[in-house]
């Protein structure tokens, strides 16, 4: 089992990631993808999709994170999609029930939790969901 890496997407927003770019930066390596490249991809995507306050930037890396452990990669005949999509609202699912909404504005807006609990909620879920038999348990109390 190799260790939790919960801790380390939160350090990764600590030094300035946005939230998605923490998350997946800490999980792009087993997918075969450089770090920067991952920081870039993501870099739009932060402070709930560019500044917009929808979808918390941690939970769009959780549905990259999702697309990339589960698609086929089939571009004339992609067949993986409806299994991407229900693996990702599980994940979303979870979340919502863990912090009562996948919205920025309303997460940071009520309250509900602190992006680094959100960063460390969906790094949890990356471990727990993509990776079950990968990562140490972590606990993730804020």
């Amino acid at each position: 089992m190799e260790k939790s890496r919960v801790d380390l997407a939160v350090q990764k927003h600590e030094k300035g990631y946005n939230c998605c770019q923490a998350v997946a930066c800490a999980y792009c390596d087993l997918f075969g993808m450089e770090e920067e490249e991952a920081f870039r991809v993501t870099e739009a995507l932060g402070f709930g999709l560019s500044g917009l306050q929808e979808t918390c930037g941690a939970v769009t890396a959780m549905m990259i994170l999702a697309g990339l452990k589960n698609s086929d990669g089939n571009l004339d005949k992609p067949a993986s999609k409806r299994g991407t999509y229900a693996l990702g609202k599980q994940m979303a699912d979870i979340f919502q029930e863990w912090n009562t909404s996948i919205l920025c504005r309303e997460l940071k807006g009520k309250k509900l939790r602190s992006c680094s609990g959100c960063i460390a909620d969906a790094a949890r879920l990356t471990e727990e969901i993509l990776f079950p038999d990968k990562f140490d348990s972590c606990s993730t109390e804020e």
